[in-house]
């Protein structure tokens, strides 16, 4: 195996002990998920997953992708099991989850490999906006190591990547970005980030 093989891995490591947080404090009830967009953060990652694979992207950093996706399905599955771990949701968050299905609903008309990437992303962002602003006005409903466990998951990918294009890159760019920004809008109050 490669060293760019055991980035991976390692990768894939520190990603399912995040999620593994997230998951115990679901349970708990000390962290409620939204259901849009863990639901959305679970489609679209496999989505971009499927086309990764048809357009014959290298199968180690499609690993990343796929976990991206599936590990949300189990975040997801967990907020069903106490009543007292979810975020209640509004039109907003019904809104992003729309423009989630749309962008994913494009690649399925349209069929193009790249473009379902692309769109999977911007799916996916969409998602991300209801648990942003979720996380910024009530960050303790958020479990934060999970998604520093997701930002170091995904810095560690990106040496690994041998060929910078769109079905190698563009879903790892877009995971680098989405869990800054979750970091920030969870730690900003305790960082004494007044100026944010």
């Amino acid at each position: 195996m490669s060293y760019e093989h055991w980035l991976i891995v390692l990768s894939v490591a520190i990603t399912i002990t995040g999620a593994s947080a997230y998951i115990r404090d679901t349970i708990k009830g000390k962290t409620k998920p939204n259901r849009v967009s863990w639901s959305m953060w679970a489609l679209a990652p496999l989505v971009g997953t499927a086309a990764a694979i048809s357009a014959g992207a290298d199968l180690w950093v499609t690993t990343r992708i796929f976990l991206a996706g599936f590990l949300p399905l189990l975040i997801l599955a967990s907020s069903f099991v106490n009543p007292q771990s979810y975020w209640k949701l509004t039109l907003f968050d019904f809104l992003c989850g729309a423009c989630a299905l749309i962008a994913l609903g494009i690649w399925l008309i349209a069929d193009l490999p790249r473009m379902a990437i692309l769109l999977a992303a911007l799916g996916d962002g969409f998602a991300l906006l209801p648990t942003l602003r979720k996380a910024w006005a009530h960050p303790e409903t958020e479990t934060g190591f999970t998604y520093i466990m997701s930002l170091l998951s995904t810095l560690l990918v990106l040496p690994s990547i041998q060929v910078w294009n769109i079905e190698n890159s563009a879903f790892q760019i877009y995971l680098l970005v989405a869990n800054v920004l979750l970091i920030i809008s969870i730690y900003r109050k305790r960082l004494n980030l007044g100026w944010l």
